[in-house]
């Protein structure tokens, strides 16, 4: 069964990471841990109700088990992969059109197309900072030629 995990929002990736190890280090019998982005202030996890209760004793940032296992069918659309409408590239020049960084243009130096994040050195800036934002938050103002 799958059960969620409350967690204080914006630290999901960090109690993923502490439960996964205590699972390995405990030898706690889970079979999956995941954290869909789409949904903030939970994860879940996979197994019988006494060893989710175990992996999250005294875990910083949980906040709670909701005892009621969640329907595999609820969390399938977080699980495929999404298609990415936006072909960058490497090296394609982009304007941020929403978010904090809305209307930045900057180079892209990285692609994570499982995350569909891509990463930018802001070009109007004395010292480029890499700047890691969703795809969906770009657009494409210059190929690379």
């Amino acid at each position: 069964m799958i059960f969620a995990v409350r967690t204080i929002v914006g630290r999901e990736e960090v109690v993923l990471e502490s439960l996964y190890n205590r699972a390995i280090k405990n030898n706690i019998p889970v079979k999956a841990l995941i954290h869909p982005q789409e949904i903030k202030g939970y994860v879940f996890v996979e197994g019988d109700i006494e060893s989710v209760r175990e992996l999250i004793k005294g875990v910083v940032n949980v906040r709670g088990l909701i005892t009621t296992p969640v329907n595999i069918d609820e969390l399938k659309k977080f699980l495929k992969p999404k298609e990415s409408k936006i072909e960058v590239s490497l090296g394609d020049i982009i304007e941020v059109v929403s978010g904090p960084f809305k209307d930045t243009r900057g180079k892209v130096t990285r692609i994570d197309s499982i995350k569909r994040e891509i990463t930018i050195e802001p070009l109007e800036v004395s010292i480029p900072i890499p700047i890691t934002i969703p795809i969906e938050f770009v657009k494409i103002v210059e190929k690379k030629k």
